[in-house]
């Protein structure tokens, strides 16, 4: 790959003759396919011939995690499983886990978008590129490394963990790139500085960050630190992986869409109507070039807002700023990790590492906001003062805040854990 492909540029009419094409295949190709799809079309009255614009879309039945784990693990293929190459599964922490499969052509779809991505975000062919998202059954890992080995980048493939390592390594191979989650990239910083490196005199031009939610002043944060370009991109495992959508080094203003291989929807997700592009709701997607497991309006469960095109002629997507399943109930305020973070940004004096513990007393329920301070040894009650403040005047609710010294919470290795749910006392 070298270069923006015709698509991304092309006119608007020209991308939606490509996405009803293709999606009018999906759906056929579902139906005949996948015992779910054909049962819960002719549960709803609609078949693929019902299918003749993008808009009819809408008719069909909206797909969700549960019922992936209803057919688990291989009832959601739509190709002989001899025809797969590869499986994916998430964690299963909550359940059975999500299987997800693919075939040749899927693997090759999935690098060439990831390869897409990095483009955007400003990688270029001979880059040295620092994989630390997790290898596995998590998509992560494996997808970003064959994206940036389809752009023709030298992939140094670390995976999460072994944060002392990783920072030798940044220092000895000088990769220009880093793929990694926010809260993991913070992690390495706090190394750099522990071994008396100075984070922004490293080789690291571009960090590309995803698998959790994180606000525009962690993005701050981590540019300010590390000193360099830090951009958003956004995927499931379900959809495909990592490269779904991808945010442009040239705007930064939230992830482009790849919409000539992933239709997007946003809904109410109290109701499961459509949303105009421009509001809030929960993003839906739909496959359009998927084989072994197509996925038609599969509810992802991430809050954001459908943006016109800049840098691409295809959507953009507003920052995620939660998910509808992650979203904590305090005293009747719906709150979000997100929004307590960026007004722990707010503070100065205070890092970036934080917890939310939630605790049930009866049937009311509280917050305490866990926090750790920039340096050792510093008086904090105007930080713990400034922040109850903050946290009941922007987010609506009472939390009991309280400072940790540096170094005192648990660091993510990957994925961050932000809400952790404590038993009364």
């Amino acid at each position: 790959m070298d270069g923006l492909e015709a698509i991304e540029t092309a006119s608007v009419d020209e991308l939606r003759s490509v996405q009803l094409s293709r999606l009018k295949d999906t759906v056929r190709h579902a139906y005949d396919n996948v015992a779910h799809y054909k049962a819960s079309f002719d549960a709803a009255g609609v078949g693929p011939d019902d299918i003749t614009s993008l808009d009819d879309l809408s008719k069909l039945p909206l797909l969700t995690k549960a019922d992936l784990r209803d057919n688990y693990p291989f009832g959601m293929f739509a190709v002989p499983r001899t025809d797969l190459v590869r499986l994916h599964a998430s964690s299963g922490t909550t359940g059975k886990p999500t299987v997800v499969g693919y075939t040749q052509n899927d693997i090759d779809m999935w690098a060439q978008v990831m390869a897409r991505s990095i483009y955007a975000a400003g990688g270029r062919k001979g880059d040295i590129t620092h994989v630390a998202y997790g290898y596995g059954l998590f998509t992560g890992g494996l997808g970003a490394h064959y994206g940036a080995e389809r752009l023709g980048c030298t992939v140094v493939p670390v995976s999460g963990g072994q944060t002392e390592k990783q920072v030798t390594l940044i220092a000895d191979f000088e990769p220009r790139i880093i793929l990694v989650t926010p809260s993991y990239c913070l992690n390495l910083i706090d190394e750099m500085e522990r071994q008396g490196i100075d984070p922004k005199a490293t080789s690291l031009e571009i960090g590309i960050f995803g698998a959790e939610p994180w606000t525009d002043g962690m993005r701050a944060e981590i540019e300010a630190r590390l000193g360099i370009d830090a951009v958003d991109i956004y995927g499931l495992s379900e959809v495909i992986g990592p490269g779904v959508s991808q945010e442009c080094i040239e705007t930064k203003d939230g992830p482009t869409i790849w919409e000539d291989h992933f239709y997007p929807e946003v809904i109410n997700p109290e109701t499961g109507e459509l949303v105009p592009d421009g509001t809030e709701g929960e993003l839906v997607f739909t496959s359009l070039t998927k084989e072994a497991m197509p996925i038609i309006r599969y509810r992802t469960r991430d809050l954001t807002t459908l943006l016109p095109g800049t840098a691409r002629t295809m959507r953009r997507m507003a920052k995620v700023t939660g998910r509808s399943d992650d979203m904590l109930i305090i005293r009747g305020v719906n709150v979000f990790p997100t929004q307590v973070e960026a007004e722990i940004l707010k503070v100065d004096g205070l890092s970036p590492h934080y917890v939310l513990e939630t605790s049930t007393d009866g049937n009311m329920a509280s917050l305490a906001v866990r926090v750790e301070a920039a340096e050792a040894g510093t008086d904090t009650t105007a930080q713990v003062d400034r922040l109850t403040t903050h946290i009941k005047e922007n987010v609506g609710v009472s939390a009991a805040v309280v400072i940790e010294p540096p170094e005192t919470l648990p660091r993510s290795q990957g994925k961050a854990v932000r809400v952790i749910a404590k038993d009364p006392s």
